[in-house]
């Protein structure tokens, strides 16, 4: 046992309340994925909090708890849900349409607990999504107003469902490509453009404004600008609130976080990486929007910039041809295809190719995300953890970071990482892999 102090953590006593922003496919997913479990009727695989162990002191000391088992997490049956959405359907109505469990298995036998997951009406404005219609919309004169009206809804759910606490993730489309401005860049800024209705306060950002100021931790699983401003983050480190994003990491950039660290490692050169998507879920509906795609494009570009360092290796890195598309195609559904072309070259100059191609399901994927965040930030925040949860990058295609500091895409550096913090957490040795101690003495 290591001699380091636990952090003090405060007891997951009672309920806890996980807000979705979006009752789309990955919100229903994973609400109907929990109550699965719950009812042992399916098995939350992809899931770290549930299903991974962690292990502590040597490899010889045979000390391989459950994470679950190791850190105080609300366990599943304490969990209760909640949502906002521009479009009225329950949750039930939105699993048969969005379509991605099986009906007869899966929705069905949970009919009756589906239905009760009614969506709160939605910030929402197709200024900043426009392929969306709501009909389940907030109305207010001021952006102030709309911000103020989630925050009584966080206090409405609260005192109905009997939560404790709350975790508020955003699992709503895309919105529109903003660039910081001065409206972000304080508190004062930031309310002023409130109340002025400007164009640069985004629906995601009120949300985020909205959580922290009632003390609720904030996910950003989308890659728009919203809890990333130095305006809340201030505003969240003051208030001791656990904020991050963004965007889920769940299909194509996964294995690019994989395979780009395999080819740094073995200093193998890469000429060209050419990634093409096809999804028909709203999501794809929601990018097939120039203005939105060029978010996503931003987010899922940048994660091979940071892992293969062109500007450590311009030999190996420096020419590479990094090209993105999204193509919507409706037959497909959730059913996500990811292709990707890479050309690499090792020994001497010679060139290889290397092709994958990936037939995932984008919200069986992102649901146990959305499981292990709420679960985690919630963690974070009862340790004293606040601001930027950097310690969950893992879980995000664009890691949020502190000001200054350049993210982690690597995916086996972020598992390590988070592992780490837990171990922290817990007063235990972080592991490094020296392996200097299991050698006999010389």
């Amino acid at each position: 046992m290591a001699d380091n102090a636990a952090r003090p953590i405060a007891p997951a006593d009672g309920k806890l309340g996980v807000l979705c922003v979006g009752l789309g496919a990955v919100a229903s997913t994973f609400i109907a994925g929990v109550e699965l479990a719950r009812r042992g009727l399916a098995q939350p695989y992809g899931s770290l909090s549930q299903l991974a162990t962690i292990r502590l002191g040597k490899r010889t000391d045979g000390r391989t708890p459950l994470i679950r088992d190791f850190v105080p997490i609300t366990p599943l049956e304490d969990i209760v849900f909640g949502a906002w959405d521009p479009v009225p359907d329950d949750a039930y109505e939105s699993c048969l349409h969005c379509g991605v469990f099986d009906k007869h298995e899966h929705i069905f036998p949970i009919k009756d607990f589906l239905e009760t997951i009614k969506p709160m009406p939605a910030v929402f404005e197709q200024h900043y999504v426009k392929r969306l219609v709501g009909t389940n919309v907030k109305q207010g004169k001021t952006k102030r107003d709309l911000a103020e009206a989630l925050r009584q809804d966080i206090r409405d759910f609260k005192a109905s469902s009997g939560a404790a606490r709350c975790v508020i993730v955003w699992c709503a489309s895309t919105e529109i490509f903003i660039v910081p401005g001065p409206q972000h860049q304080t508190l004062e800024s930031f309310e002023a453009a409130m109340d002025a209705n400007d164009v640069a306060i985004a629906p995601s950002m009120l949300y985020a404004y909205a959580a922290i100021m009632e003390g609720v931790p904030f996910a950003n699983g989308a890659p728009n600008l919203s809890c990333d401003i130095p305006a809340l983050e201030q505003l969240a480190r003051d208030r001791k609130v656990a904020i991050g994003g963004k965007d889920f990491k769940t299909g194509q950039t996964m294995l690019k976080t994989v395979l780009a660290p395999m080819f740094k490692a073995r200093m193998l050169g890469v000429a060209g990486w050419y990634s093409t998507n096809i999804l028909g879920n709203r999501d794809g509906e929601v990018l097939d929007d120039p203005e939105s795609f060029k978010t996503k494009e931003e987010s899922k570009l940048g994660v091979l910039e940071y892992i293969l360092q062109p500007q450590l290796y311009p030999d190996l890195y420096a020419q590479m041809y990094h090209k993105v598309r999204i193509n919507y195609y409706p037959p497909r559904g959730d059913n996500k295809e990811g292709w990707d072309n890479i050309d690499i070259f090792g020994w001497a100059g010679y060139p290889m190719q290397i092709k994958v191609d990936f037939l995932c399901r984008d919200s069986i994927l992102a649901a146990p995300l959305v499981l292990d965040l709420a679960l985690f930030f919630d963690l974070g925040q009862r340790a004293g953890l606040s601001g930027v949860q950097e310690w969950l990058s893992f879980y995000f295609k664009s890691p949020q970071t502190v000001p200054g500091l350049y993210p982690e895409h690597d995916l086996f550096i972020q598992h390590t990482k988070l592992k780490n913090t837990l171990r922290w957490m817990m007063g235990e040795d972080m592991i490094t892999h020296l392996g200097q101690d299991y050698l006999p003495p010389s």
